[in-house]
């Protein structure tokens, strides 16, 4: 009899344990939880030659940006496959090793491919979902809108999976279902607490709801399940530090900072240490809440030995915020014309909108309100071309609203206050409010 995976999928393995210790992993990476990459290990080395926990493994060390150990293990698993693979897990491999190369367009094709043959492949259906996944990342400007309905044309195959309403569920939420999205968010949550990415789906349904209570309360009761070295735990926390904001609590949001979030201290992935730190910095100051300068200054040279060049256009937005912030004009310099370079080769999907914030931050951090404003306001309906969430791209509108403000141009902060308050609570929308008169 063959062995399967956890959604009845055959697997090129004879060792039950190989395949019992394959299938906890990849439910561990599902759920962004700790002690997967040992357990992927115990199915390699249950048998060395099943190809799958290879590129299980290979895909968690692109996670962690551990780009030649990934592209390693993706070569081994290439090869396995070809010897002892099925068609399935030919073109899963396949799929998951163009991801690790960084050859997106090409793994988001093979991806769609894959799922329309083999739509219960819940790994590689994971690769263009949530915010840092193949959709957000492509430059499309409705990838809000692909995620739910790719999750909605594979629903029937899913039933009541707990991971499959946690990434559906959180589609919904981005998509502007915010209610049913958190309704099948918790579902999913509810079948598995150990499950890091559903905290995380609640978290922003929360947040788009305007539950700041809510959502301060969770993290308090949920938190202390996760170990810190979870991939998630961080910006979980990152989440409180924002509700912090939102009641003007500026000690509790850089507290936060300190503890977990700050370079030094945290064991996010890397995409996850330079977004969640400058936006909070960047956040707090924006604000109008002093950061110290050493803040910045430390999480800079961190984040410069992380992502010394150009490429993944939100890494690149939040590298603006370091070099703004720290005034540091020549790695800016440098940075966007490498852009603006792709940008004029046809190279880069998400296209003028990312150079333009880059110039519009660093107008807002020398004072010049006024450029910021009008560096911004032409592309700020294309901001969602560079990916991640609303949670995490709406610092490029809070700095529009308050460059608006601190220009004088109060009508205009007013009415995109007004069009926010009206789709969600928000007592800092609120405070801004009556900023503007």
């Amino acid at each position: 009899m063959s062995l399967e995976d956890r959604y009845g999928l055959s697997l090129s393995t004879t060792s039950q344990e190989a395949a019992s210790a394959y299938r906890k992993g990849v439910d561990l990476m599902l759920a962004g939880w700790t002690g997967t990459a040992e357990t992927l290990e115990r199915a390699i080395a249950a048998d060395p030659e099943f190809a799958l926990p290879h590129i299980a493994r290979a895909r968690l060390h692109a996670f962690y940006q551990q780009g030649d150990l990934a592209r390693q293990k993706a070569a081994v698993a290439r090869e396995l496959v070809a010897k002892r693979g099925s068609m399935r897990e030919r073109s899963h491999v396949e799929t998951l090793a163009l991801a690790i190369e960084g050859r997106l367009p090409e793994a988001l094709a093979s991806t769609l491919k894959h799922i329309d043959l083999w739509p219960r492949d819940a790994v590689v259906l994971s690769l263009p979902l949530g915010a840092f996944g193949l959709f957000a990342f492509s430059g499309m400007a409705d990838h809000d809108r692909a995620r739910q309905e790719l999750c909605e044309s594979v629903a029937q195959h899913y039933g009541e999976d707990w991971w499959f309403l946690t990434m559906y569920g959180w589609a919904m939420t981005e998509n502007g279902d915010v209610a049913r999205g958190r309704g099948i968010t918790e579902r999913g949550f509810g079948l598995r607490r150990a499950n890091a990415h559903a905290a995380h789906a609640v978290l922003h349904a929360m947040f788009e709801a305007g539950s700041i209570e809510a959502a301060d309360r969770l993290v308090d009761d949920w938190i202390p399940t996760y170990d810190r070295a979870g991939i998630l735990h961080g910006h979980i926390r990152w989440h409180q530090a924002l509700g912090a904001l939102e009641h003007g609590d500026a000690a509790r949001a850089l507290a936060i900072y300190t503890e977990v979030i700050q370079p030094s201290v945290t064991q996010a992935p890397p995409l996850n240490v330079i977004t969640d730190g400058a936006s909070l910095l960047w956040r707090l100051s924006a604000y109008g809440h002093a950061v110290p300068k050493a803040l910045w200054l430390d999480a800079d040279a961190a984040a410069q030995k992380l992502f010394p060049r150009s490429g993944l256009p939100f890494a690149d937005v939040h590298m603006a915020l370091f070099a703004a912030a720290t005034q540091n004009r020549e790695a800016l310099a440098a940075r966007l014309a490498v852009i603006e370079q792709r940008l004029t080769e046809g190279k880069l999907p998400a296209g003028p909108v990312v150079p333009a914030i880059c110039h519009a931050l660093a107008a807002f951090a020398d004072e010049d309100h006024a450029a910021c404003v009008q560096t911004l306001a032409p592309v700020l309906g294309e901001v969602v071309r560079i990916g991640g969430s609303h949670a995490q791209r709406e610092l490029i509108e809070d700095t529009f609203i308050v460059a608006l403000i601190r220009s004088g141009e109060l009508p205009r902060a007013r009415t995109l206050l007004d069009a926010r308050l009206h789709r969600r609570p928000s007592l800092r929308d609120t405070r801004w409010q009556a900023a503007t008169g």
